[in-house]
């Protein structure tokens, strides 16, 4: 009998509480997972480090002081080249798979175009990941049993937040490559999406980018990325609760071609755990969110 996914992944997604929480942030890794099924391996005709390169490898771990802060931190354990969680839940792309998808699956998105729908059918750098075709019914699996529980889990801990603190503010957690389209110079240490200011209240962009910059790091907004599908789509500022992506370049804090550490990775642990004391510490002092809301 095939392993279920719980007995794949030993559990599928983690939550870490702190003791107390006593912010309203909510942190999110969706693309850390770096458990690999034998199963998968073996359908893909890549080796695991080619298929690690889809991976925000160490994003959860570059993030794990703010649970000391008072905020939770959710990460998945299972790999974005197995399921993307930052995809509508039926992105999907007919010719991967074996069988009639359903009628609700959406099978015309420019990310399925491009190979990167809610089960990819490449890695980041263009690679085919499968031999050949699966059962449309696996991949159903992998919805209902992975991508519908994390986001279920997800959604309960921002209501949580919004319920207790009046407002919530999900903090969607990635890594970037250092090269864009080809170009060896170096892209922006840090990139905040904010959907350009739908997703997340400007005012609040403003002093996460006052933080970074302060601590010398460069930063931009939403060019190349603005932001996937969770910061659109439980970004809701009329509403209080806000969602910011933030992309972190990864020659910052690991060799890209081996994925191992730098030996400056606690450097920028200690320094995003800095930020965002300090973020914490503003909005406490100086943010009205129905004020910020309605800007």
């Amino acid at each position: 009998m095939r392993p279920t996914f719980d007995e794949e992944f030993e559990p599928p997604f983690i939550v870490i509480e702190p003791a107390q929480q006593t912010t309203p942030f909510v942190f999110n890794v969706p693309h850390a997972g770096a458990v690999y099924p034998e199963s998968f391996l073996a359908a893909s005709h890549l080796d695991p480090l080619t298929l690690r390169r889809s991976e925000d490898a160490f994003v959860d771990e570059l993030f794990g002081g703010v649970v000391e802060r008072g905020a939770p931190l959710m990460a998945a354990r299972f790999p974005r080249a197995f399921l993307d969680l930052n995809r509508e839940p039926y992105e999907l792309d007919s010719r991967m798979f074996d069988g009639r998808l359903p009628p609700y699956a959406n099978t015309r998105s420019m990310r399925v175009a491009g190979g990167l729908g809610t089960i990819p059918r490449l890695v980041a750098d263009g690679q085919e990941i499968y031999r050949a075709r699966f059962a449309v019914e696996e991949a159903l699996q992998r919805i209902d049993w992975l991508y519908k529980p994390y986001h279920r889990t997800l959604r309960h801990l921002i209501h949580r937040t919004a319920k207790t603190f009046g407002h919530a503010i999900l903090i969607d957690g990635h890594s970037m490559p250092s090269t864009f389209n080809g170009r060896d110079e170096a892209k922006a240490d840090i990139i905040l999406g904010d959907r350009y200011g739908t997703s997340c209240a400007g005012a609040l962009t403003d002093i996460v980018e006052t933080v970074f910059r302060e601590l010398g790091y460069t930063v931009v907004r939403n060019k190349p990325y603005a932001g996937g599908f969770i910061t659109e789509h439980y970004g809701e500022p009329a509403l209080e609760r806000h969602a910011l992506q933030i992309e972190i370049n990864r020659a910052l804090y690991m060799d890209e071609k081996t994925l191992e550490r730098r030996p400056d990775f606690g450097i920028l642990a200690t320094d995003i755990a800095e930020a965002f004391t300090a973020i914490i510490r503003a909005i406490d002092d100086d943010w009205s969110p129905r004020r910020i809301a309605a800007e």
